[in-house]
């Protein structure tokens, strides 16, 4: 009892010396004890004096939820709300405590006092709407003691003499009780209250036990915190920045008054990693609030504040107290220089000041002086270990820099000094989601979104987290409802824009864009993302339209490569080539956006090579065969191209002749018969489509696969026809075995190592050349050298992808490496790939049931032989209860049943489950590592497959139009695609080839695939997961076959060799359809 006397005592002195940080240090440890409406009041009534709009408003929240006839609690929140600009909610705050002041007739002076504020407000209402004004003009100066304004809050005060009637009542009118606040809190009609005694009997509250009640529910409008700043928008479309500093709450315009939408984050991967947008900062991964002043906001504000600190600032204490807000205003105002110095002289008087280390901190963050920011913390904590503020600005600080797991410790120690805090959780929400906790995202700002029903921002990253769980429709259901709380929220549009466009909704994506540009046409990242979504659909020159637009705007290096990308596609070489250099040259803010300067530096490289050879033969384009294996494998792994630059031979600059860096006027130029094959090019492409989630209808991949299925055909075609006339001149029976073996002899020379090409002399040309052995008159077309087209076009249509033959990549060929393709990533399930995650997992359980065993990291086995296991295993349901079975790391391989030897098995797909360090969640992926055994076995089953295919076709099938005849031919098609699907032998890319392979071959036996591919069904996968090429087969015809007919028009098209001989006519047919 006596130490809670000494600490009203305590209280009582503060107050009287207007030192109203301390005394509000002292109301927290009454409050700490019990949980009193009155030490509430009066903790509003001082945060109110410092001018800590959103700590009233939180405070009277609190009371208000204690006991909602508090009529002081209504008062203190409306002027808050006042002095905030947000005057209609202020009216109805008001509105309501005035009703419920007419029930309580005991202090008519207060019911009074109320009634002449509610009309203030609502003339303040009327008035700007008469004036069409801006907001700033619109507020009503708060004075900088926020208790003691003038009688009419519709009335500027912009006289000196104003301020003096003020100031001179504020001895008498701002004296606190240490037993009841004044029940207005303000000087009403510019006189003075009574005495705190006197006042102590017109208002009797009782106190109520802390545990009547806990954490209460704040008003005050939607807190967004981007990058882990808590932004607060302002009626006018601007946005504020809100930090709270142990008690200390300030407003302030938005740093170096960029917008809202001037920070967009990633994803994802790819997005990926998306994204996310906020006020451009100047720390890196920016993640500290700015501070907030209201104080700053007017000029009128400022003289008040200057001239009562002539008047009154005459003990140390208000100095402190004051210069602590110059300080803050100075960190508003982007001067965290001078902002510094102020804090440095605080510091030097009490260097355990938590307000002056906190403040000190924050500016020390915007200069990206991270490690001496979170120093500053942390001597705020050690001083008072209450510090909220401390805690959560040190967490956020620690965010920027990536520590991630220490940001979520520090934020959770706030928690327990302000238990469900709103603003914690919505920061530690925000956080978790960073760290790829998407699970504990959406528990914190779930709880968060309890209590502020309308925090948009909160909304916009529960949609991120949704979504990267693959909840999707939680999560268009949050950004819509962040939406719903603003029309013009850039950010809530954004990432709602992102989100459909990793669905492959384009149509929905590019709204939500538009919609931002509605709002302001100047926003970079929308530009950028529509040339991303232009991309995804193959409309390369109107992404570079969209680009070149951003980067008036931003230099941004995620622009200038992708414009880069776009340029080098459609062959634009010069411009290509540019924008590379350019990406490579721009001055990082991010360490992940390193990535993208090494693929700049390898794609101008590929640029180069292109553009040498426009003029040559198409056949000649040979990246496998030309391109250094050091090169392609530094390229293909995203690595540091030092060692390149070092060991490779660089291409050389531009030749002379392309100097304009541009294709050829008659390679551009389209006849009508190229018009005719270039519609029916797009007609087959078509059918390569998935009708999947993530997967885009790229028109450019659509008129690759059409060409590139065509020359298949007809290559194929005319192979079959030396093949069957080789037959009837009775040469078939003798040569078959020769041939065969000529073929394995062929392939088996070239089957990689340091230095291979696919243009040495042990292999034939896969290009136009002749396809007769000129000696035996035998066809010479190997499985290789009908995939290998295919290969080239893909390669050449999307220049960004590292579209290569495993087995050219030297010493990583021996080593096993392949595709990898994840369906999980941590807790984040990937669009394109979970559906496939259920068959998947049971596919695994399956094959260690089967072998009782599983391998870990070092290729060891992990027995599982024990009946208790094996049960464990067939029950588990997630692929993290299967890792925790095991209990490690760990990978299994599916089979592929041989066609060559009876009995014997191939290794199919690893299928593998793994925990990254630092990483939570498991990565539960499929692998195929290509190593030279490996090879060989595949190559031997192509071979046989492709000589199944070309006996089915050339014996008494040879020329038939009648489907059922063709039958084994399909038959044989589809063997082939399985084997080549579980081969995996590229380093991507094989999905599309795979079909396009499959939809060239059916044309060259007269058979044109009609329908598309069913919604839901990734034909690779169906290959992946069937251990039997016959069981692939039957799954496969039961779609295909029924969507086949017979077309024999096709051959009336001119070559594709002939019309698009060189390498720049393709590359400008790939570019053409908008023509």
């Amino acid at each position: 009892m006596a130490t809670a006397t000494s600490e009203r005592v305590e209280l009582a002195k503060h107050c009287s010396s207007r030192n109203w940080s301390k005394a509000i240090r002292v109301l927290d440890s009454l409050l700490a004890k019990q949980c009193s409406i009155l030490d509430i009041c009066n903790r509003a009534f001082c945060y109110n004096q410092l001018e800590l709009h959103k700590h009233v408003i939180k405070d009277c929240d609190k009371a208000l939820q204690l006991e909602p006839c508090v009529i002081q609690a209504y008062m203190l929140k409306g002027r808050a709300l006042l002095a905030l600009g947000r005057k209609q909610e202020a009216v109805l705050v008001l509105d309501h405590g005035y009703e419920n002041a007419l029930q309580q007739t005991a202090d008519v002076k207060q019911l009074l006092e109320l009634e002449e504020l509610l009309k203030a407000a609502r003339r303040e209402i009327d008035g700007a709407f008469k004036d069409q004004v801006t907001e700033s003009k619109q507020e009503a100066p708060v004075s900088s003691l926020g208790s003691c304004a003038s009688e009419k809050f519709d009335e500027k005060i912009d006289k000196r003499e104003d301020h003096d009637k003020v100031i001179e009542t504020s001895d008498n009118a701002c004296k606190i009780s240490t037993v009841a606040v004044s029940e207005s809190g303000a000087c009403s009609n510019g006189k003075a209250h009574k005495s705190s005694s006197n006042l102590g009997e017109q208002s009797k509250i009782k106190s109520i036990s802390k545990d009547a009640s806990k954490a209460n529910k704040q008003s005050g409008g939607s807190s967004d915190l981007s990058n882990g700043s808590v932004y607060k928008e302002k009626e006018n479309g601007k946005s504020g920045i809100q930090i709270q500093i142990n008690g200390s709450h300030v407003s302030c315009k938005p740093c170096n008054g960029s917008d809202l939408h001037d920070n967009l984050s990633e994803s994802s991967d790819r997005l990926g990693d998306l994204s996310v947008i906020g006020n451009k900062l100047s720390i890196k991964s920016g993640s500290i609030g700015k501070l907030h002043l209201k104080a700053g906001v007017s000029d009128e504000t400022k003289m008040n504040k200057k001239y009562t600190i002539a008047r009154i600032s005459d003990t140390h204490s208000i100095s402190v107290d004051f210069r602590l807000s110059r300080g803050i205003a100075q960190v508003n105002e982007g001067n965290y220089t001078k902002a510094i110095s102020i804090f440095d002289k605080v510091l030097k008087e009490e260097p355990t000041y938590p307000e002056a280390l906190i403040g000190r901190g924050t500016a020390y963050a915007f200069q990206r002086e991270l490690d001496k920011a979170i120093a500053d913390f942390t001597k705020a904590i050690e001083s008072n270990p209450a510090a909220v503020e401390a805690w959560k600005r040190r967490g956020q600080a620690r965010a920027a820099l990536g520590e991630f797991f220490k940001a979520v410790e520090d934020l959770t120690k706030a928690l327990v000094f302000e238990p469900n805090s709103p603003d914690v959780l919505h920061e530690r929400g925000i956080v978790n989601f960073k760290a790829k906790d998407f699970t504990a995202a959406v528990k914190d700002l779930s709880i968060c979104l309890k209590q502020e029903t309308d925090n948009k921002s909160a909304y916009t990253y529960l949609g991120l987290a949704f979504a990267s769980l693959g909840e999707y429709t939680k999560a268009e259901e949050a950004h819509l409802k962040s939406i719903q709380l603003d029309s013009n929220y850039l950010e809530a549009w954004l990432h709602l824009a992102q989100f459909y466009q990793e669905l492959a909704d384009h149509s929905k994506a590019l709204e939500c864009i538009e919609r931002v540009l509605q709002v302001d046409n100047r926003v970079w990242k929308a530009y950028h993302l529509r040339g991303l979504v232009f991309h995804g659909l193959g409309e390369h020159r109107k992404a570079i339209q969209e680009l070149t637009i951003g980067l008036s705007f931003e230099n941004s290096l995620e622009c200038l490569y992708l414009r880069g990308s776009c340029y080098h596609a459609v062959g634009e070489y010069k411009d290509a080539v540019k924008d590379y250099d350019a990406t490579v040259d721009v001055e990082l803010d991010a360490v992940e956006k390193f990535i993208l300067q090494c693929l700049a530096f390898y794609q101008k490289e590929i640029a180069l090579y292109t553009a040498s050879k426009v003029s040559s033969g198409f056949f000649c384009f040979d990246i496998d065969g030309d391109i250094d294996p050091v090169f392609k494998e530094y390229w293909c792994k995203r690595l540091h191209p030092k060692s390149v630059c070092e060991q490779v031979y660089r291409q050389p600059p531009l030749r002379e002749s392309l100097k304009k860096g541009k294709l050829k006027k008659q390679d551009l130029a389209i006849t009508k018969p190229k018009a005719n094959l270039l519609r029916f090019a797009d007609l087959i492409g078509k059918k390569i489509q998935y009708d999947c989630p993530g997967f885009l209808p790229n028109r450019r991949q659509h008129r690759m696969a059409g060409l590139a299925a065509i020359e298949i055909a007809q290559k194929v075609s005319k192979a079959w026809r030396i093949e069957w006339r080789n037959s009837n001149k009775g040469t078939a029976k003798n040569g078959k075995k020769n041939r065969r073996r000529e073929r394995i002899n062929m392939l088996s020379q070239n089957r990689g190592g340091a230095g291979c090409s696919t243009s040495s002399s042990s292999e034939p040309s896969t290009g136009y050349a002749s396809l007769e052995d000129r000696s035996s008159g035998r066809s010479m077309l190997s499985w290789r050298d009908v995939y290998s087209s295919a290969v080239r076009w893909r390669q050449i249509s999307e220049p960004c992808d590292p579209v290569v033959w495993v087995n050219k990549l030297s010493e990583d060929f021996n080593s096993g490496f392949g595709s990898h393709t994840p369906m999980v990533l941590g807790q984040a399930k990937v669009v394109r790939y979970i559906p496939n995650y259920e068959r998947t997992l049971a596919l695994a359980k399956s094959i260690i049931k089967d072998k009782l065993s599983v391998r870990n990291k070092k290729d060891e086995v992990i027995d599982l032989s024990s009946d208790e296991k094996i049960q464990q295993i067939m029950c588990a349901e997630t692929c993290a209860e299967l890792h925790k079975i095991v209990g490690e790391d760990f990978w299994v391989a599916t089979w592929c049943e041989s066609t060559v030897s009876e009995g014997k098995r191939l290794e199919g797909t690893r299928i593998t489950c793994i925990q990254k360090e630092g990483r939570l969640g498991y990565d539960f992926a499929i692998r195929t590592p290509c190593t030279p055994g490996r090879w060989s076995d595949f190559d031997e089953e192509m071979t046989s497959a492709w000589e199944a295919l070309c006996n089915a076709y050339c014996g008494e099938n040879y020329g038939s139009i009648d489907l059922d005849t063709l039958e084994t031919v399909r038959d044989s098609i589809l063997r082939m695609t399985y084997y080549w699907y579980n081969f995996m032998p590229l380093t991507r890319g094989t999905a599309v080839t795979g079909f396009v392979v499959l939809l060239g071959l059916l044309l060259a036996a007269n058979m044109e695939f009609t329908e598309n591919i069913p919604k839901g069904l990734q034909i690779d996968w169906e290959a992946i997961l069937n251990v039997e090429p016959s069981s692939f087969v039957g799954s496969v015809k039961s779609w295909l076959y029924p969507s086949l007919k017979i077309n024999t028009s096709w051959r009336d098209h001119p070559e594709i060799s002939s019309a698009f001989s060189t390498t720049g006519s393709v590359v400008a047919a790939l570019s053409s359809y908008n023509d």
